[in-house]
């Protein structure tokens, strides 16, 4: 019997920076990782504005053109879904313009500068009836859909409590230029729409809608150099937004979760933690934490009658959800890239119609609108609070 040929599904991409082409690789490797799917990708067009970016495209990644207008992208007939991997500030733009467009696009977060940005996107996303996937790597990790298992099976008995940081070192340098990311005009908010973007979404999807935060931000790192070659090379300019970010949150009552309590912290200036992108969950019978740090291992705890408690550590195996299409078994590790070919499968899924589970723009607001409510508690010292969404895929009983 002679295999039906796979569905060709034409890519294109806006923007050919570290994650553009990340998202080429797992296009490339979806139809390798899971051919069941008789899914094929093929890269279509690439945009960028700088020269060396679409040459990278077509050179490297295999796009058959590259262009340095993105709405070229969007009018090509050929491309049926689009990659949206631009800086913050272009994100309602180009979301929007793919939109209406036509094209289903997969965004990385923050998908808007707060959520009145991020608001506009949904609503021509559902008024153009396009899929959607958003950036939320922390959602794919087998722990974490193992840690999802066991939460939803009753493990950790009722749900008391979430603490959870996401400290990255990356901009600790204060020697470090005045990226975009440090401007409010073109970042919207600092590492609270960027590290904390990620841990809200991570505890909405492990534990259920947070229903009302009280929050904190500083900004300890002031001022930063001006870009090398640009007119304000040489200058110490002034840091708009925040760098650390902390908040008490309590659950909404639809959630999992409902009526637990928790903290969360992020900071990208932190002095050590490389990416210590972590969440601990505690329970009236156990409790379970994971680090990115350690991605393919998650430690559980579970009260046994007549046993001391403590935590045990598991090695990712053929029992944590997609572990098995990437490694033959425990302690040979995933990586970063694998699990964007997991985004891009639950990606295209949902392109062409299919159930998959996967975070969709409704996500992205509802992580925004906890993100927005952040902001205004630190503003005003008082508890916010945060309207669940409807649409989303968060977990609830």
């Amino acid at each position: 019997m002679t295999a039906s040929p796979a569905r060709e599904i034409g890519v294109g991409l806006v923007s050919v920076g570290w994650m553009g082409q990340l998202h080429s690789r797992a296009y490339t490797r979806l139809p390798h990782v899971y051919p069941e799917l008789g899914l094929r990708p093929r890269l279509v067009r690439a945009a960028d504005t700088a020269e060396a970016g679409r040459a990278y495209a077509t050179d490297v990644l295999g796009y058959e053109g590259a262009t340095a207008d993105y709405r070229e992208v969007l009018a090509d007939p050929d491309v049926d879904v689009v990659s949206i991997c631009a800086p913050n500030f272009l994100h309602a733009e180009v979301g929007i313009a793919a939109a209406r467009a036509g094209k289903h696009f997969w965004i990385e977060k923050p998908v808007g500068r707060g959520a009145h940005e991020t608001a506009a996107i949904r609503d021509a996303a559902i008024a153009a009836g396009v899929a959607t996937t958003i950036g939320f790597n922390y959602r794919q990790p087998p722990a974490i859909r193992k840690a999802r298992q066991l939460i939803a099976e009753g493990a950790l008995g009722r749900i008391t409590n979430v603490r959870g940081r996401f400290f990255g070192g990356f901009s600790s340098d204060p020697q470090s230029p005045r990226a975009w990311r440090f401007v409010r005009e073109t970042s919207g908010s600092g590492v609270l729409g960027d590290l904390m973007g990620h841990l809200v979404d991570l505890v909405h999807f492990l534990l259920g809608p947070i229903g009302s935060v009280t929050a904190t931000t500083g900004t300890f790192i002031t001022e930063r150099p001006g870009l090398p070659g640009s007119p304000d090379a040489g200058r110490m300019l002034p840091v708009e937004n925040d760098d650390y970010a902390n908040m008490l949150l309590r659950f909404d009552d639809s959630a999992f979760a409902a009526g637990a309590l928790g903290t969360l912290d992020a900071s990208w200036i932190a002095v050590g933690p490389q990416a210590e992108y972590a969440i601990e969950i505690f329970g009236t019978e156990g409790s379970l934490r994971w680090d990115f740090e350690r991605l393919n291992e998650l430690e559980v705890a579970i009260r046994r009658p007549g046993e001391s408690v403590g935590y045990a550590r598991l090695m990712a195996d053929a029992s944590f959800p997609e572990f098995s299409r990437f490694q033959p078994g425990p302690g040979t590790s995933m990586g970063y890239d694998d699990l964007k070919v997991i985004e891009a499968r639950g990606f295209l899924l949902a392109a062409t119609g299919s159930a998959s589970g996967t975070s969709t723009i409704h996500d992205a607001l509802a992580s925004a609108q906890v993100l927005t409510a952040a902001e205004e508690s630190a503003a005003s010292g008082l508890w916010v609070a945060t309207p669940v969404v409807e649409g989303h895929t968060a977990h609830v009983r």
